[in-house]
């Protein structure tokens, strides 16, 4: 029997609509940061996820159009492209994209992700194929009617996808409705 103290285990982090520029664990710490930029100049705005203990720029966020975003790693320059993700559907009770990792094919049936949920109800799944990586809910406590759609959670996966890749993506599904 393997030792239940050496399987990894998924990795909740907390998102509230109070606070849309940060991320905690369980103990209220704070994770990631991220700061907002609208550029006056052109229709792109940037979102920086930031290492909250280093302050350190982990990605940045380029929103290309109204379907289309691009993440390259640290600050940006062209050489570091990590991402490209493009929204598939957009209806009022589904949304759907595909996320294009640096130096794979832009086609439809390459994509390294796909995020589908309801933004709504702060429901997101992102699948690696047929798997789970990760997954957004709302905060349900027994015996509550209406649930709040203020705070919600992000369920991290163990996998071998970095942890801050997710929580861009989650940045991008939710974008403007956090």
């Amino acid at each position: 029997m393997a030792n239940s103290s050496a399987l990894p285990i998924p990795v909740d982090l907390f998102l509230s609509k109070e606070h849309p520029d940060y991320l905690t664990n369980s103990s209220g710490d704070i994770i990631y940061r991220l700061t907002r930029h609208s550029l006056k100049s052109s229709s792109v705005d940037k979102i920086v996820l930031l290492d909250a203990a280093a302050a350190d720029p982990l990605i940045s966020i380029y929103r290309v159009n109204k379907e289309t975003w691009q993440g390259f790693k640290g600050d940006v320059s062209e050489e570091d492209f990590l991402f490209k993700v493009q929204r598939t559907l957009n209806k009022i009770r589904r949304t759907e994209f595909k996320v294009f990792l640096a130096g794979e094919s832009l086609d439809d049936s390459n994509a390294s992700f796909e995020m589908k949920g309801w933004p709504f109800q702060r429901s997101c799944t992102i699948y690696k194929g047929n798997t789970i990586v990760a997954q957004t809910s709302l905060m349900h406590k027994l015996h509550q009617i209406w649930v709040r759609r203020g705070r919600f959670r992000l369920t991290i996966f163990p996998s071998s996808v970095d942890p801050a890749l997710i929580v861009a993506l989650v940045v991008i599904f939710f974008d403007g409705r956090m």
